[in-house]
This record gives structure tokens, C-alpha cells and sequence, in this order.
């Protein structure tokens, strides 16, 4: 009886072993397989736009994901919305004013591993235009051909940002909540 208890618990360290020896460290983000894109309401009609530029910094273990680091820098000056009339409005002072914040910033503060496999909370503190809130990200995180697949969203407040100045500061034509979408990948 205690050969087969031993044997269990051998067993069941040498699997722990394996499991542990697997598990992967990311901390290479890679913005060509990654993507970041936002939805918002204008007038009530639906629109996106999309970030065509930023990079970040990740230190992610699934096995020890209460130690995990990142932040993310993206160019504002790289948005699109499919308009160049409209790209460049967003460039001016009263949106996201590029000359004086040409980036915004996520730095993350802790990852909470959930109960659901792949799951996490990510907490931090998320910059745009001088003005940084704090922010709690959902994020899934999968492991796809020895990459690292982060994906979420994040609903925001322009108005806490001072995105939309002046006359667009109240959120009539264009709505306040703006839902921050990700695709980030790692090696």
C-alpha cells in the first residue's frame, strides 16, 4: 500500500514537472500578427477605426500569470478610419492631439489569473492625452503554433480622456463609450 501511494505521488509530481517544463515564457511582441482596433457610434451609426502602429513589452508565463508584466505604446498618429479627412481631424487638438500626445499608453499593475482555462484580468493604468485612468481588461489568452494569442476588449470613455473638445465635447454626434478591441500576439 504505501509502494502504490508513493508511486502515486511520484506520479503525480513528475506530471507537475512536465506540465511546468512546458508551459512558455512570452516576451516578444509581435505588432505584424497583432491588431488593435475600436468601435464607436456616430450620429448612432455604427464605425470602426484601427491603430496601424504600436509596439509593446511582455513578460507572460500561463504557469505564473500573477507575475506576468506588459505595456503597450500606440501611435496615435497612425490611426485610420477609412477617411484621410477624417484621420487628419483626429490628429488636431481636439481629438487626440498628436503634436503634444503622439502616443497612448497601457502599463499594466497586475494579471489575475480567472477560473475559466485562458482567462485573465488585466489591471493598469491606460494614458491618453495627458489624462490616465485606471482600467480592468478582460483578456483570453490561447497558445497557437508556440505563439502567444491575447484577445479582448476594453469599453472606454472619450469624454475621460478629453478625446473630443469644444464643440465635441458633448457626446450628441459622437458617442462617449468607445470599445477598444485586441489582437496581441507573442513569442
Amino acid at each position: 500500500m504505501q509502494k502504490l501511494a508513493l508511486a502515486l505521488t511520484a506520479g503525480l509530481l513528475l506530471a507537475h514537472t512536465v506540465q511546468t517544463a512546458q508551459a512558455a515564457e512570452y516576451t516578444q511582441v509581435q505588432p505584424q500578427a497583432s491588431k488593435i482596433t475600436f468601435d464607436y457610434q456616430q450620429m448612432g451609426v455604427g464605425m470602426q477605426g484601427v491603430f496601424k502602429t504600436f509596439n509593446g513589452q511582455l513578460r507572460f508565463d500561463p504557469a505564473h500569470a500573477d507575475k506576468a508584466q506588459a505595456s503597450l505604446e500606440v501611435d496615435l498618429a497612425s490611426v485610420d478610419v477609412d477617411s484621410d479627412e477624417a484621420n487628419d481631424e483626429l490628429a488636431t487638438k481636439t481629438w487626440f492631439n498628436t503634436k503634444a500626445f503622439p502616443k497612448a499608453r497601457f502599463e499594466s499593475t497586475s494579471v489575475k489569473a480567472l477560473p475559466a482555462a485562458g482567462q485573465y484580468e488585466v489591471a493598469g493604468k491606460l494614458t491618453i492625452k495627458g489624462q490616465t485612468q485606471n482600467v480592468v481588461v478582460p483578456a483570453r489568452f490561447s497558445e497557437q503554433g508556440g505563439q502567444g494569442v491575447f484577445e479582448g476588449k476594453l469599453t472606454i470613455q472619450r469624454g475621460a480622456f478629453s478625446i473630443g473638445e469644444g464643440a465635441w465635447k458633448a457626446f450628441d454626434i459622437v458617442a462617449n463609450d468607445v470599445v477598444v478591441n485586441f489582437k496581441i500576439t507573442a513569442k
